[in-house]
């Protein structure tokens, strides 16, 4: 069983497509008999994907930090919920249990998350795969930066090409599967 761990808005956003995506996105992921990794809360696209996994009959587990609880109002209607000390704690523990990652639309947490599993993957803390769900081109404007920062020498070829882009969900997983299905296996995130 595949592990996906997935960064979205604590917000539902401007446009009902990031909501449709969201849960289209649960619910394929829960059809595919995967588990759903994510950061805990029943808010926003957050909560959209763990209920639309749930009740396709996925396995859903959240990851939240004890400040975070009340705010984010914690879901308990998930397979496991898991209420850790601080930030760091929960990026590093949804790591742990993902075997690939994915960002929907959301906002500074998602990019630094986002970026965050990507840095680590560049300086080879881990193989896993990293896709982008770019529903509505919500990531056209990043996706140009990151050219931009490739043509001023920042980064490389290399590095650009571990992220994988969809505006579908069930391509996106289509293709994260196929590279999840090269990659090393489990990875110890406590070195990090």
């Amino acid at each position: 069983m595949l592990s996906v761990c997935v960064y979205c808005g604590s917000r539902f956003g401007a446009s009902p497509a990031f909501l449709a995506a969201a849960q289209a996105l649960g619910q394929a992921i829960a059809g595919r008999g995967w588990r759903l990794v994510y950061g805990g809360g029943n808010v926003g696209l957050m909560g959209a994907t763990a209920d639309a996994a749930l009740a396709a009959g996925g396995e859903v587990v959240g990851v939240i930090p004890e400040r975070l609880v009340n705010r984010e109002v914690g879901h308990r209607g998930l397979s496991e919920l898991h209420v850790v000390p601080t930030m760091h704690d929960r990026k590093r523990l949804m790591a742990e249990l993902a075997d690939v990652f994915i960002a929907l639309p959301g906002g500074i947490g998602t990019l630094e998350e986002l970026f965050e599993v990507w840095t680590w993957r560049h300086l080879g803390y881990h193989d896993q795969p990293i896709g982008l769900l770019n529903v509505e081109g919500f990531y056209d404007p990043l996706l140009g930066f990151m050219r931009h920062t490739l043509d001023a020498g920042f980064i490389d070829g290399q590095q650009q090409s571990m992220l994988t882009v969809a505006a579908e969900p069930a391509l996106l997983l289509d293709q994260l599967a196929a590279q999840a299905a090269g990659a090393a296996g489990p990875e110890d995130f406590s070195r990090i």
